[in-house]
């Protein structure tokens, strides 16, 4: 089955992102021992383009507790980084 994650950082949250984000790339090299793949996944930026403002992903598991799990051990999670954190199954209809 395939879920969306949907992560919105917290106020003033780009440095501590930007000090995980090679904690963060790591992480998500190997994702085998949650019982997950990322199909997808990218930052969430402000209309301008450039600012990072949270994160996406579409994860294919098995279930929602393999998400959950996965995305509670994400260095962005441990860091407080994202104030909201949205998981939601997903049906593919195109791409």
């Amino acid at each position: 089955m395939l879920f969306a994650i949907h992560a919105v950082d917290r106020a003033g949250a780009l440095p501590t992102r930007l000090a995980n984000y090679d904690a963060h790339k790591v992480f998500l090299s190997d994702t085998s021992r949650f019982g997950v793949k990322i199909v997808m996944s990218g930052p969430l930026v402000s209309d301008d383009g450039a600012t990072m403002i949270g994160s996406l992903f579409l994860i294919e598991a098995s279930g929602r507790g393999e998400v959950e799990a996965f995305n509670r051990a994400d260095p962005f999670a441990a860091a407080g980084i994202w104030e909201k954190v949205t998981i939601t199954g997903f049906l593919r209809r195109q791409g």
